[in-house]
């Protein structure tokens, strides 16, 4: 795959995902959020962060960065966009996801490991994978809390658009197993045509032999077989 990782003013997770893609073997771009030419990539990653310093609210500024123009018309041709913590947060101000991500319930900020389930291998992000299966992702957010409106969240559960939900190491949903309030424990959810993910936790801090979870990596390795059966 050929994967373009932008960068804001901010963004602290930025080389994570660009260490994991390129010792996956990936061509792996770098971008600037002030250029204009995102190099031709079949991904686009939103990394995590305090872009802009999370200044206004969190991705509210990051929308106007010149490069996310050419994101979004990345994202409308089909191009396959994943955001990722403050990415998501940034996908929800352009409009591509729907809903917002507000202050977590706690009024805290959140940095921990945590469950979350798969609730759909319909997506390039969780091609093969088993639906109900926990993975251990970390968390690191303030403003995780997502949230829709009725009719919206009727939809996204209608249409099979909940990607993720947080979960105990077991798979179950119960009191306590949601970190920060979101509506539904959603953790991740995706748009129509499936090709934008976003999600507050951080699978690329999980996704390399030097950490204590490596279960990020079947979120990579699931993309990866995905492009595989288009090739």
């Amino acid at each position: 795959m050929r994967v373009s990782v932008i960068t804001f003013p901010g963004s602290n997770c930025d080389q994570d995902a660009l260490e994991v893609f390129e010792t996956r073997g990936h061509t792996v771009h770098s971008i600037w959020h002030k250029d204009t030419d995102l190099q031709n990539p079949d991904l686009v990653i939103l990394p995590g962060g305090f872009s802009y310093g999370d200044y206004l609210r969190c991705g509210a500024l990051a929308r106007f960065s010149p490069i996310v123009k050419e994101v979004v018309a990345h994202a409308q041709r089909g191009g396959y966009l994943w955001g990722i913590c403050n990415g998501f947060q940034i996908l929800t101000e352009t409009g591509l996801l729907p809903g917002t991500l507000l202050m977590n319930n706690t009024l805290q900020f959140i940095c921990q490991h945590q469950y979350i389930r798969i609730e759909t291998a319909n997506t390039p992000y969780t091609h093969g994978l088993r639906v109900g299966t926990a993975l251990d992702i970390p968390i690191a957010h303030k403003e995780g809390n997502y949230f829709i409106d009725e009719p919206g969240l009727r939809e996204l559960q209608d249409q099979d658009r909940i990607v993720f939900r947080y979960c105990d190491a077991d798979g179950n949903i119960a009191p306590g197993t949601n970190p920060n309030g979101a509506l539904d424990d959603i953790a991740g959810i995706c748009n129509t045509t499936r090709n934008i993910l976003g999600m507050m936790p951080h699978p690329e801090r999980a996704a390399t032999d030097s950490v204590s979870s490596n279960d990020g990596k079947q979120i990579f390795r699931a993309l990866e077989d995905y492009f595989t059966t288009r090739a």
